[in-house]
């Protein structure tokens, strides 16, 4: 592999910085932004300016040149429609984050970010003479469009399901699967399961996800901070209570849900800890927890009438071994389950970047 590359991903109140080079990895940082500093913005998406003089101050503190940035490849904002892969990030897509069309995210920022960046490096190289041009990319957007009609399909018409789901790390660790098998990715018929703050199943089939849930709108197992699909009665009432807001019961949904919500932690090693110690009422949740995950599994199984190659389980939760198995034995029955722990983001964008490079993948425009 050849080219240099930069990774960027843009967190609440972090930004992780990547650099690759020749398909090497020279460092990984999480850059940590202070609550006092995140205080004066009234909202992330005025932190642009902030963060990019943070991330050009950071390379330069590593001996890193802006010339010697070939590509940068940015996770991937809330925008949809659009299928996985990898797209170049023209003005309409630019306009899509910067107006947040589906949602205020953090992540909306990291491809504005990336397009800075790019631009930055092309008047360092231009004023260095230097002809090629550098370009900002985005991969595996997680509301990826490629549900199976029957899929969208609600209860009712107003509310259509849809996806948001962990697509850049559940569609890298097929393609880890399938390396691992010596076999073409788009052969595989996987189940994957991103277990972290917030859960999402992804249904794979031929290279493209065909089902999965809105792990970032009320829909899905529970998660760490989540509380996944609840009873929709009960719901309305909280709504109509008059007890809160609008803004609050959201929050309850995502953000306060979950173990949050259970014991005021979004810590999963936490609950394990005070289970592990004698707690009932945190054994029982984890054992909820895990069913609820092996239960969203399972139904994406019938997708496919049961025809799974393999499940994978990943995620940062991922890492516990005990919880892990809590999941496989319930599901091991469908197809052979394999873990691969943690979120691999920043290895699968530059994954991305070097098949931009070499010419192995199509990259995509978004005209919405």
């Amino acid at each position: 592999m050849s080219g240099r590359i930069l990774a960027l991903n843009t967190g609440s109140t972090t930004t992780k910085i990547a650099y690759y080079d020749s398909g090497r990895k020279i460092f990984e940082e999480n850059i940590f932004h202070s609550l006092d500093k995140l205080a004066r913005y009234h909202s992330v998406m005025d932190q642009g300016h902030m963060r990019l003089v943070t991330i050009t101050e950071f390379l330069l503190s590593k001996n890193i040149r802006l010339v010697d940035i070939d590509l940068v490849m940015a996770r991937s904002g809330l925008v949809s429609p659009m299928e996985t892969g990898v797209y170049e990030i023209n003005e309409t897509l630019e306009n899509a984050l910067r107006f947040c069309d589906n949602g205020v995210h953090a992540c909306n920022l990291c491809g504005l970010l990336a397009c800075d960046i790019a631009v930055l490096v092309n008047d360092a190289r231009k004023e260095a003479g230097i002809t090629e041009v550098c370009r900002a990319y985005m991969a595996d957007p997680p509301m990826a469009d490629e549900m199976l009609p029957e899929t969208k399909i609600g209860g009712i018409p107003e509310f259509p399901r849809r996806a948001l789901c962990h697509a850049l790390n559940s569609r890298a660790v097929v393609r880890h699967y399938a390396q691992s098998k010596n076999i073409a990715p788009r052969s595989v018929t996987a189940i994957v399961a991103h277990i972290g703050g917030g859960t999402s199943v992804t249904l794979h089939r031929d290279g493209r996800i065909i089902d999965t849930n809105d792990a970032l709108g009320g829909d899905g197992p529970i998660s760490a901070e989540r509380a996944g699909t609840v009873p929709a009665f009960p719901l309305i009432e909280m709504c109509f209570s008059g007890k809160y807001t609008k803004d609050e019961i959201k929050k309850k949904l995502v953000g306060k849900g979950g173990a949050v919500a259970y014991f005021g932690t979004n810590d999963f090693r936490s609950v394990v800890a005070m289970a592990d110690e004698g707690d009932d009422r945190a054994r029982v949740f984890i054992e909820g927890f895990c069913l609820s995950i092996a239960k969203y599994i399972a139904a994406l199984a019938a997708v496919v009438s049961g025809h799974v190659d393999v499940i994978i389980l990943t995620g940062g939760i991922a890492y516990n071994d005990a919880l892990m198995e809590k999941i496989s034995s319930r599901v091991s029955f469908i197809a052979p389950v394999e873990v691969y722990p943690g979120g691999n983001e920043m290895d699968s964008l530059a994954e991305n970047g070097y098949a931009v490079l070499s010419g192995e993948t199509e990259i995509k425009h978004y005209y919405r």
